[in-house]
C-alpha cells in the first residue's frame, strides 16, 4: 500500500505516519505534502499512490482545490477539525471522513474500509467506486433540522429552516428570518447551530454569523483577500469572510 499524506501541521503529519505504520507495517508513505500548491505540483509529475490521507484546511486553501487542478482517481481519507465538509468530501473520492484529533481506532476503521473496496485482487476501479457508492447510499446520512423554535412576542414559534436568512451571535443567538424578523433562540453558540444545519445550505462566515446560501445577493473581493458579502434580506449590512475562508466560501457558493 503506497500512501501520500497531505497535512500542513508537521506534528499531526508525523503522528499520523506513526499510527499508520503501526496499523499497516507494510504501508509505504511515499510523500508528505503541506499545501495545495505543493500537492498539485507533485501530483502532476509523479505516479499517484494507492491511497491519499488529506487534511481539508491547508495553509493556502482547502484540499478540495486540488481536485479542481488535477485528476485524482484514487481513494481519499479526509481529516479535519470541522464537520461541515462531510457532504462535499463524499462528492469527490472520499472513502471516509475523520474528525481531528485523529485516534487509532478511527484510522483503523478507515483503512479497513479501504482494503474492503480497493485492495487487490479487485474489480476495475470504476466498479469499486460504484460498489462503495451503492453501499454508502444505504447508510444513514446526517439528518438536519427542518425548523427552529424561537421567541416572538411572548410566545415560542416554529420557524422553518428555509425561512432562516442567517443566525447572529450578539450576546444571545438570534435567528433573522427572510422577512427581516429578529427572533431570539435558546441556543448558546453558533457552533451548536452549525452542527444541526446542512453545510450545503449554511456557511459559517465568521464567529458571529451563519448565513443561508439563498440569501447571498452578491459579494466583493478585497485586496486583503477578504470577501464582503451582502444579503438579500439586509442589503445595507456587510458580512465579512476572512481571507482564510475566502476560497471555501466561493467553492460553497458555486456548487
Amino acid at each position: 500500500m503506497k500512501v501520500v499524506i497531505i497535512e500542513d501541521e508537521p506534528l499531526t503529519a508525523k503522528n499520523l505516519a506513526r499510527v499508520l505504520r503501526q496499523l499497516e507495517p507494510q504501508a509505504e508513505i511515499i510523500e508528505t505534502i503541506d499545501s495545495v500548491a505543493g500537492a498539485v505540483k507533485w501530483l502532476k509529475t509523479n505516479p499517484h499512490p494507492d491511497l491519499f490521507i488529506m487534511d481539508i484546511q491547508l495553509a493556502d486553501g482547502v484540499s478540495f482545490d486540488i481536485f479542481n487542478q488535477v485528476v485524482i482517481d484514487k481513494p481519499v481519507i479526509f481529516s479535519t477539525a470541522y464537520n461541515e465538509y462531510a457532504i462535499h468530501a463524499f462528492k469527490v473520492n472520499s472513502i471516509d471522513y475523520l474528525l481531528k484529533p485523529l485516534d487509532k481506532e478511527q484510522l483503523q476503521k478507515a483503512l479497513e474500509k479501504f482494503k474492503k473496496y480497493f485492495s487487490a485482487p479487485q474489480p476495475k476501479p470504476v466498479e469499486n467506486w460504484q460498489k462503495f457508492a451503492d453501499d454508502y447510499t444505504h447508510q444513514q446520512l446526517p439528518k438536519y433540522k427542518e425548523r427552529f423554535l424561537a421567541h416572538y412576542k411572548g410566545s415560542i414559534v416554529p420557524i422553518p429552516t428555509i425561512k432562516a436568512a442567517y443566525f447572529l451571535k450578539d450576546t444571545v443567538i438570534y435567528l433573522i428570518t427572510t422577512d427581516g424578523d429578529k427572533l431570539i433562540t435558546d441556543y448558546g453558540t453558533i457552533d451548536e447551530i452549525e452542527e444541526v444545519v446542512s453545510p450545503a445550505l449554511f456557511f459559517r462566515a465568521n464567529r458571529q454569523m451563519l448565513i443561508h446560501i439563498e440569501q447571498v445577493d452578491n459579494y466583493k473581493k478585497h485586496d486583503t483577500g477578504k470577501i464582503e458579502v451582502h444579503l438579500k434580506c439586509a442589503p445595507a449590512m456587510r458580512v465579512d469572510v476572512s481571507r482564510e475562508k475566502a476560497n471555501e466560501f466561493v467553492q460553497w457558493l458555486s456548487e
